[in-house]
C-alpha cells in the first residue's frame, strides 16, 4: 500500500469515527443558544456565532473520537452487536493500525476547542472558563468513568449539549444568561440524555462484561425504555411551562408540530414486548430510528420559532 493510499485509508477511519452522521445534533443545540439570543434582542459578530457553532462541532467529534478508542483498546467493540444508532462505527475493528490517528484526531479536535474557548474568554470575560471547564471535563471523563455511575452516566449527555453548550454559548455571545436561553437549553438536557440512555439498551450485555454500570443495565430494557419515554415527554412539556412563565415565546410552540411523532414513539417505548428482555432488538430498532428523528426535528423546530420571535 502506498503512503497515500495508507494516509487516506487512515483519515477514512478517523472520519468515519466521529461518526459524521450525528455530528448534526451539536450546531442544533448551539444553535439555539444564537436563535435565544436573537429572540431576546442581543446582537453579535457573525464570526462569533460561527465560532460557537464550530466548537460544538469539534466537541461533538471529540467526544465521538475519544469514545470509539476506548472502546477498541477495552474489546468492547469486538462483544457488541451493531445497530445503526449504536455499537460504534466499527472503523477501528477494521483498521485497527487507525487507533492512533482516531486518537490523535480526538486530541486536535479538543485542541480546537480549547482555543476557540480561549478566544471567548477574552472577549466575554472570565465566565466562560467555568463552562469550558466543566465541558472539558465531561468530555474527557465519559467513556472512562461516567459510563461506571448511573445517574450521572444518564445525566452528562444533556448537560454536556443542554446546559453547559446551550448557556455557555450563550453567555460567550452576549454576556448574559437569559430565562429564554435556560429554558432551550432545557429541551436537549432532556432529549440527549435520553438518546444516550435508549443507544446503550442494544449494550447492555457487552457493558457489562467491560465494566460499565449505567441505568440500562440496572433497570433492564422495558423499565430504561419507559425513563426515556418520561424524559421525551417533560422535554415537550417545557414549552408550555416555560411559555406560561414568560420564558419562551409564543413561535416556540412550532416543536409541538412533531408532537404525534412523540405520542407514537412514547406509546412504543411504554409498550416493549418482553423478547427485549432476551437481547431481541427487532422491535427495538424503529423506535431507536424515530427518537433520533425525533430529537433532531425537535431541535430544528425550536430554533426555528426563537428566530421567528427574534
Amino acid at each position: 500500500m502506498s503512503d497515500t493510499t495508507a494516509d487516506a485509508s487512515l483519515l477514512r477511519a478517523c472520519l468515519r469515527s466521529s461518526r459524521p452522521n450525528f455530528l448534526i445534533l451539536a450546531p442544533l443545540c448551539a444553535g439555539l443558544a444564537i436563535t435565544a439570543a436573537l429572540a431576546d434582542g442581543y446582537s453579535f459578530a457573525t464570526v462569533d456565532a460561527l465560532l460557537v457553532l464550530l466548537g460544538a462541532l469539534l466537541s461533538h467529534a471529540a467526544v465521538n473520537l475519544f469514545n470509539e478508542h476506548h472502546d477498541f483498546h477495552s474489546d468492547l467493540d469486538e462483544m457488541t452487536e451493531r445497530t445503526p444508532f449504536s455499537g460504534g462505527s466499527g472503523s477501528l475493528p477494521e483498521r485497527p493500525e487507525a487507533a492512533e490517528s482516531v486518537h490523535a484526531a480526538a486530541l486536535a479536535c479538543l485542541l480546537g476547542v480549547v482555543l476557540i474557548g480561549v478566544w471567548f474568554l477574552w472577549r466575554a470575560g472570565p465566565v466562560v472558563l467555568l463552562y469550558g471547564l466543566l465541558g472539558l471535563g465531561l468530555v474527557l471523563a465519559y467513556t472512562a468513568w461516567l459510563t461506571r455511575r448511573p445517574w450521572l452516566c444518564l445525566l452528562a449527555p444533556g448537560v454536556g449539549f443542554g446546559l453547559l453548550m446551550v448557556l455557555g454559548a450563550h453567555q460567550a455571545l452576549t454576556g448574559a444568561l437569559t430565562s429564554t436561553a435556560l429554558a432551550a437549553a432545557l429541551v436537549p438536557t432532556l432529549m440527549v440524555s435520553a438518546l444516550l440512555l435508549i443507544n446503550q439498551l442494544p449494550d447492555i450485555d457487552a457493558d457489562r462484561r467491560v465494566g460499565r454500570d449505567h441505568l440500562a443495565i440496572r433497570l433492564g430494557p422495558r423499565r430504561a425504555a419507559r425513563l426515556v419515554a418520561v424524559l421525551l415527554a417533560l422535554a415537550f412539556g417545557v414549552v408550555p411551562v416555560a411559555w406560561l412563565a414568560g420564558a419562551l415565546p409564543g413561535a416556540a410552540w412550532l416543536m409541538w408540530l412533531i408532537l404525534p411523532a412523540l405520542v407514537w414513539l412514547v406509546r412504543g417505548l411504554w409498550r416493549l414486548p418482553p423478547e427485549v428482555e432476551r437481547g431481541e432488538l427487532a422491535p427495538l430498532l424503529p423506535l431507536m430510528g424515530l427518537n433520533v428523528a425525533l430529537l433532531l426535528a425537535s431541535l430544528a423546530l425550536l430554533n426555528i420559532g426563537l428566530l421567528v420571535a427574534a
